[in-house]
Protein backbone atom coordinates (compact mmCIF):
# COMPACT_ATOMS: atom_id res chain seq x y z
CA UNK A 1 0.00 0.00 0.00
CA UNK A 2 0.66 3.46 0.15
CA UNK A 3 2.99 5.57 3.20
CA UNK A 4 1.04 6.17 6.31
CA UNK A 5 -0.21 9.15 6.63
CA UNK A 6 2.12 11.70 8.02
CA UNK A 7 1.88 12.33 12.09
CA UNK A 8 -0.32 14.71 13.25
CA UNK A 9 -1.01 16.43 10.19
CA UNK A 10 -4.56 17.90 10.56
CA UNK A 11 -3.83 19.46 14.00
CA UNK A 12 -0.08 21.57 12.59
CA UNK A 13 -2.69 22.31 9.70
CA UNK A 14 -4.66 24.28 12.63
CA UNK A 15 -2.56 25.28 14.95
CA UNK A 16 0.91 25.28 13.72
CA UNK A 17 2.41 28.51 13.58
CA UNK A 18 -1.21 30.46 15.21
CA UNK A 19 -0.76 30.31 19.18
CA UNK A 20 -3.03 32.13 20.35
CA UNK A 21 -0.50 33.79 23.09
CA UNK A 22 0.98 36.23 20.00
CA UNK A 23 -2.01 38.08 19.97
CA UNK A 24 -3.45 40.49 22.67
CA UNK A 25 -6.26 39.46 22.13
CA UNK A 26 -5.80 35.71 22.78
CA UNK A 27 -7.50 35.14 18.87
CA UNK A 28 -7.50 31.62 17.85
CA UNK A 29 -7.56 32.69 14.69
CA UNK A 30 -5.14 34.91 13.38
CA UNK A 31 -5.77 38.36 12.37
CA UNK A 32 -5.70 39.96 9.15
CA UNK A 33 -2.97 42.48 9.52
CA UNK A 34 -3.62 45.02 6.68
CA UNK A 35 -0.73 47.68 8.13
CA UNK A 36 2.00 48.57 5.37
CA UNK A 37 4.26 50.23 8.04
CA UNK A 38 4.99 49.66 11.93
CA UNK A 39 5.89 51.60 14.81
CA UNK A 40 9.30 51.22 15.50
CA UNK A 41 10.70 51.87 19.11
CA UNK A 42 13.79 53.49 17.93
CA UNK A 43 15.41 54.42 14.67
CA UNK A 44 15.86 50.46 13.43
CA UNK A 45 14.34 48.94 16.74
CA UNK A 46 11.30 46.96 15.74
CA UNK A 47 9.18 44.23 17.17
CA UNK A 48 9.96 42.19 13.85
CA UNK A 49 8.06 44.01 11.14
CA UNK A 50 9.00 47.07 9.66
CA UNK A 51 7.05 47.12 6.21
CA UNK A 52 4.64 44.45 4.55
CA UNK A 53 6.94 43.66 1.54
CA UNK A 54 9.56 42.35 3.95
CA UNK A 55 6.92 40.83 6.50
CA UNK A 56 3.68 40.81 7.51
CA UNK A 57 2.38 38.68 11.25
CA UNK A 58 -0.68 37.32 8.69
CA UNK A 59 1.56 35.82 6.55
CA UNK A 60 4.22 34.62 9.06
CA UNK A 61 1.24 32.58 10.66
CA UNK A 62 0.70 30.91 7.18
CA UNK A 63 4.56 30.44 6.22
CA UNK A 64 4.91 28.67 9.40
CA UNK A 65 1.76 26.30 8.96
CA UNK A 66 2.77 25.86 5.20
CA UNK A 67 6.93 24.72 6.96
CA UNK A 68 4.83 22.57 9.58
CA UNK A 69 2.68 20.41 6.63
CA UNK A 70 5.58 20.49 4.68
CA UNK A 71 8.18 18.89 6.81
CA UNK A 72 10.15 21.97 6.86
CA UNK A 73 11.71 24.12 9.01
CA UNK A 74 11.26 27.16 6.99
CA UNK A 75 8.44 28.56 4.50
CA UNK A 76 8.22 31.26 2.29
CA UNK A 77 4.41 33.05 0.04
CA UNK A 78 4.43 34.39 -3.38
CA UNK A 79 1.69 36.41 -5.16
CA UNK A 80 1.43 33.38 -7.47
CA UNK A 81 3.25 30.13 -8.38
CA UNK A 82 5.03 31.76 -11.35
CA UNK A 83 6.16 34.10 -8.79
CA UNK A 84 7.84 31.42 -6.79
CA UNK A 85 9.50 29.43 -9.71
CA UNK A 86 10.95 33.31 -10.60
CA UNK A 87 11.79 33.79 -7.30
CA UNK A 88 13.84 30.21 -7.35
CA UNK A 89 15.60 30.83 -10.25
CA UNK A 90 17.20 33.77 -9.52
CA UNK A 91 18.94 32.26 -7.10
CA UNK A 92 21.07 31.01 -10.34
CA UNK A 93 23.21 33.35 -12.85
CA UNK A 94 23.36 33.90 -16.57
CA UNK A 95 25.13 31.41 -18.23
CA UNK A 96 23.67 28.65 -15.57
CA UNK A 97 21.92 25.68 -16.93
CA UNK A 98 18.54 24.46 -15.79
CA UNK A 99 17.45 20.44 -16.05
CA UNK A 100 13.58 20.69 -16.62
CA UNK A 101 11.50 17.47 -16.34
CA UNK A 102 9.78 17.15 -20.44
CA UNK A 103 6.15 16.89 -19.31
CA UNK A 104 5.62 20.31 -17.56
CA UNK A 105 2.64 22.74 -16.27
CA UNK A 106 2.41 24.66 -19.21
CA UNK A 107 2.96 28.08 -17.53
CA UNK A 108 6.94 26.77 -16.22
CA UNK A 109 7.07 25.64 -19.83
CA UNK A 110 6.35 29.42 -21.07
CA UNK A 111 8.87 30.88 -18.39
CA UNK A 112 11.83 28.45 -19.18
CA UNK A 113 11.32 28.87 -23.13
CA UNK A 114 9.82 32.29 -23.05
CA UNK A 115 12.08 34.49 -20.47
CA UNK A 116 14.36 32.52 -19.01
CA UNK A 117 16.20 31.39 -22.15
CA UNK A 118 15.84 34.43 -23.37
CA UNK A 119 17.61 36.40 -20.32
CA UNK A 120 21.10 33.87 -20.76
CA UNK A 121 19.85 30.43 -18.70
CA UNK A 122 20.15 27.31 -20.77
CA UNK A 123 17.22 24.78 -20.45
CA UNK A 124 17.12 21.73 -21.61
CA UNK A 125 14.03 19.21 -21.00
CA UNK A 126 14.52 15.64 -19.91
CA UNK A 127 12.50 12.65 -19.09
CA UNK A 128 13.47 12.39 -15.66
CA UNK A 129 11.24 8.89 -14.72
CA UNK A 130 14.82 8.10 -16.23
CA UNK A 131 17.44 8.71 -13.22
CA UNK A 132 19.47 7.54 -15.82
CA UNK A 133 18.82 9.93 -18.60
CA UNK A 134 18.88 12.61 -15.86
CA UNK A 135 22.34 11.38 -14.85
CA UNK A 136 23.35 11.94 -18.22
CA UNK A 137 22.10 15.69 -18.38
CA UNK A 138 23.89 16.98 -16.03
CA UNK A 139 26.82 19.27 -17.13
CA UNK A 140 28.79 21.61 -14.72
CA UNK A 141 27.00 24.37 -16.04
CA UNK A 142 23.93 22.40 -14.70
CA UNK A 143 23.22 24.58 -11.06
CA UNK A 144 19.00 23.38 -11.23
CA UNK A 145 17.01 20.54 -11.62
CA UNK A 146 13.17 21.05 -11.91
CA UNK A 147 10.64 17.87 -11.27
CA UNK A 148 7.10 18.22 -11.09
CA UNK A 149 5.49 15.08 -10.12
CA UNK A 150 2.85 14.01 -11.36
CA UNK A 151 3.19 15.96 -14.16
CA UNK A 152 0.73 18.30 -15.35
CA UNK A 153 -0.95 16.49 -17.78
CA UNK A 154 0.24 13.34 -18.21
CA UNK A 155 0.79 12.43 -14.97
CA UNK A 156 3.92 11.05 -15.21
CA UNK A 157 5.77 10.14 -11.67
CA UNK A 158 9.09 10.59 -11.26
CA UNK A 159 11.06 8.94 -8.35
CA UNK A 160 12.40 11.90 -6.27
CA UNK A 161 14.78 9.85 -4.05
CA UNK A 162 16.42 8.51 -7.30
CA UNK A 163 16.47 11.68 -8.96
CA UNK A 164 18.04 13.19 -5.72
CA UNK A 165 20.64 10.86 -5.27
CA UNK A 166 22.05 11.16 -8.76
CA UNK A 167 21.93 15.34 -8.55
CA UNK A 168 23.75 15.21 -4.83
CA UNK A 169 26.48 13.61 -6.35
CA UNK A 170 27.20 17.04 -8.26
CA UNK A 171 28.14 19.65 -5.86
CA UNK A 172 26.24 22.87 -6.44
CA UNK A 173 23.07 21.72 -8.38
CA UNK A 174 20.05 22.44 -6.21
CA UNK A 175 16.79 19.86 -6.59
CA UNK A 176 13.80 21.54 -6.85
CA UNK A 177 10.06 19.88 -6.81
CA UNK A 178 6.77 21.06 -7.78
CA UNK A 179 4.39 19.43 -5.40
CA UNK A 180 1.39 21.25 -6.86
CA UNK A 181 -0.67 18.22 -8.03
CA UNK A 182 -0.21 16.30 -4.53
CA UNK A 183 -0.09 19.14 -1.89
CA UNK A 184 1.51 18.77 1.30
CA UNK A 185 -1.33 16.11 2.80
CA UNK A 186 0.04 13.35 -0.28
CA UNK A 187 4.14 13.70 -0.70
CA UNK A 188 6.66 15.90 1.12
CA UNK A 189 9.31 16.53 -1.57
CA UNK A 190 12.12 17.40 1.25
CA UNK A 191 11.78 14.29 3.09
CA UNK A 192 13.04 11.94 0.07
CA UNK A 193 16.22 14.42 -0.74
CA UNK A 194 14.53 17.60 -2.39
CA UNK A 195 16.14 20.81 -1.99
CA UNK A 196 13.17 23.02 -2.17
CA UNK A 197 9.41 22.36 -2.58
CA UNK A 198 7.69 24.69 -4.76
CA UNK A 199 3.32 24.59 -4.47
CA UNK A 200 1.12 26.45 -6.11
CA UNK A 201 -1.44 27.43 -3.33
CA UNK A 202 -3.73 28.55 -5.73
CA UNK A 203 -4.99 25.27 -6.27
CA UNK A 204 -5.38 22.32 -3.55
CA UNK A 205 -3.33 24.22 -0.57
CA UNK A 206 -5.86 26.83 -1.08
CA UNK A 207 -8.73 24.69 -2.09
CA UNK A 208 -11.67 27.18 -2.59
CA UNK A 209 -10.75 28.99 -6.13
CA UNK A 210 -10.33 32.46 -4.30
CA UNK A 211 -6.64 32.61 -3.96
CA UNK A 212 -3.42 33.33 -6.18
CA UNK A 213 -0.42 32.11 -4.63
CA UNK A 214 3.01 30.24 -4.46
CA UNK A 215 4.92 28.37 -1.58
CA UNK A 216 8.39 27.58 -1.56
CA UNK A 217 9.73 25.14 1.53
CA UNK A 218 12.92 24.67 2.38
CA UNK A 219 15.41 23.09 5.03
CA UNK A 220 18.90 24.41 4.53
CA UNK A 221 18.97 28.06 6.02
CA UNK A 222 20.88 29.23 3.40
CA UNK A 223 18.52 28.49 0.94
CA UNK A 224 15.91 30.45 3.26
CA UNK A 225 18.25 33.65 3.72
CA UNK A 226 18.72 33.83 -0.12
CA UNK A 227 14.82 32.99 -0.81
CA UNK A 228 13.98 35.71 2.24
CA UNK A 229 16.26 38.14 0.56
CA UNK A 230 14.68 37.44 -2.85
CA UNK A 231 11.36 37.75 -1.68
CA UNK A 232 11.79 40.87 -0.26
CA UNK A 233 14.14 42.72 -3.24
CA UNK A 234 11.75 40.94 -6.26
CA UNK A 235 8.26 42.13 -4.27
CA UNK A 236 5.92 39.58 -5.75
CA UNK A 237 4.20 38.55 -1.85
CA UNK A 238 0.69 37.91 -1.63
CA UNK A 239 -1.87 40.55 0.42
CA UNK A 240 -2.39 39.83 3.79
CA UNK A 241 -5.95 38.68 3.12
CA UNK A 242 -5.04 36.11 1.02
CA UNK A 243 -2.85 34.63 3.43
CA UNK A 244 -5.59 34.51 5.71
CA UNK A 245 -7.79 32.85 3.05
CA UNK A 246 -5.30 30.35 2.56
CA UNK A 247 -4.50 29.76 6.12
CA UNK A 248 -8.30 29.10 6.34
CA UNK A 249 -8.09 26.43 3.90
CA UNK A 250 -5.04 24.37 5.19
CA UNK A 251 -7.32 23.46 8.01
CA UNK A 252 -9.91 21.23 5.56
CA UNK A 253 -6.81 20.31 3.35
CA UNK A 254 -6.58 16.42 5.20
CA UNK A 255 -10.05 16.25 4.78
CA UNK A 256 -10.15 17.69 1.03
CA UNK A 257 -7.40 15.11 -0.24
CA UNK A 258 -9.04 11.95 1.23
CA UNK A 259 -12.41 12.66 -0.42
CA UNK A 260 -9.91 13.71 -3.88
CA UNK A 261 -8.65 10.27 -3.62
CA UNK A 262 -11.44 8.37 -3.12
CA UNK A 263 -13.43 10.24 -5.88
CA UNK A 264 -10.79 10.33 -8.68
CA UNK A 265 -9.99 6.79 -7.62
CA UNK A 266 -13.70 5.67 -8.16
CA UNK A 267 -13.78 7.42 -11.57
CA UNK A 268 -10.46 6.42 -12.95
CA UNK A 269 -11.82 2.78 -12.51
CA UNK A 270 -15.15 3.44 -14.10
CA UNK A 271 -13.32 5.32 -17.17
CA UNK A 272 -11.20 2.30 -17.36
CA UNK A 273 -13.92 -0.01 -17.87
CA UNK A 274 -15.77 2.24 -20.74
CA UNK A 275 -15.79 0.83 -24.02
CA UNK A 276 -15.48 5.06 -25.25
CA UNK A 277 -12.08 5.21 -23.69
CA UNK A 278 -9.05 4.43 -25.28
CA UNK A 279 -6.43 4.90 -21.94
CA UNK A 280 -6.42 6.08 -18.35
CA UNK A 281 -3.59 7.85 -16.68
CA UNK A 282 -3.96 7.89 -12.98
CA UNK A 283 -1.22 7.27 -10.68
CA UNK A 284 -3.71 5.20 -8.10
CA UNK A 285 -4.31 2.72 -10.41
CA UNK A 286 -2.13 -0.14 -10.82
CA UNK A 287 -2.06 -0.25 -14.48
CA UNK A 288 0.10 3.33 -14.35
CA UNK A 289 3.77 2.58 -15.54
CA UNK A 290 4.87 4.23 -11.84
CA UNK A 291 1.91 2.91 -10.06
CA UNK A 292 5.04 1.34 -7.53
CA UNK A 293 6.79 4.55 -7.48
CA UNK A 294 4.11 6.25 -6.57
CA UNK A 295 3.13 4.25 -3.61
CA UNK A 296 6.72 4.16 -2.21
CA UNK A 297 6.77 8.25 -2.05
CA UNK A 298 3.40 9.03 -0.99
CA UNK A 299 0.24 9.13 1.18
CA UNK A 300 -2.17 8.79 -1.61
CA UNK A 301 -3.25 10.23 -4.90
CA UNK A 302 -5.02 13.43 -5.74
CA UNK A 303 -8.47 14.07 -7.87
CA UNK A 304 -6.69 14.72 -11.12
CA UNK A 305 -7.30 11.86 -13.80
CA UNK A 306 -5.91 12.24 -17.51
CA UNK A 307 -7.80 9.75 -20.19
CA UNK A 308 -7.75 9.41 -23.46
CA UNK A 309 -11.60 9.48 -26.01
CA UNK A 310 -11.48 7.31 -28.06
CA UNK A 311 -11.69 8.81 -31.68
CA UNK A 312 -10.11 12.57 -32.28
CA UNK A 313 -10.43 15.95 -31.39
CA UNK A 314 -14.06 16.44 -31.83
CA UNK A 315 -15.15 13.17 -29.98
CA UNK A 316 -12.88 14.83 -27.27
CA UNK A 317 -14.68 18.07 -28.06
CA UNK A 318 -18.19 16.75 -28.24
CA UNK A 319 -17.12 15.07 -24.13
CA UNK A 320 -16.31 18.15 -22.94
CA UNK A 321 -18.98 20.23 -23.75
CA UNK A 322 -21.65 17.99 -21.98
CA UNK A 323 -20.10 17.54 -19.04
CA UNK A 324 -22.57 18.62 -16.51
CA UNK A 325 -21.86 19.08 -12.98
Amino acid sequence: GFLRPFKHFATSAIHAGQDPEQWRSGAVVPPISVSTTFKQRAPGDHTGYDYIRSGNPTRDCLEKAVAALDGAKYCLAYSSGSAALLNVCHLLKAGDTVISTDDVYGGTNRYFQKVACENNLKVVFVDCTSAKCLEDAITPETKLVWLETPTNPTLKVIDIRACADVVHRHPGVLLAVDNTFMSAYFQRPLALGADICVSSATKYMNGHSDVLMGLVSVNREDLYERLKFLQNALGAVPSPFDCFLCNRGLKTLHIRMKLHFQNALAVAKFLECHPRVEKVIYPGLPSHPQYEVTKKQSTGCPGMVTFYIKGDVKNASAFLKNLKV
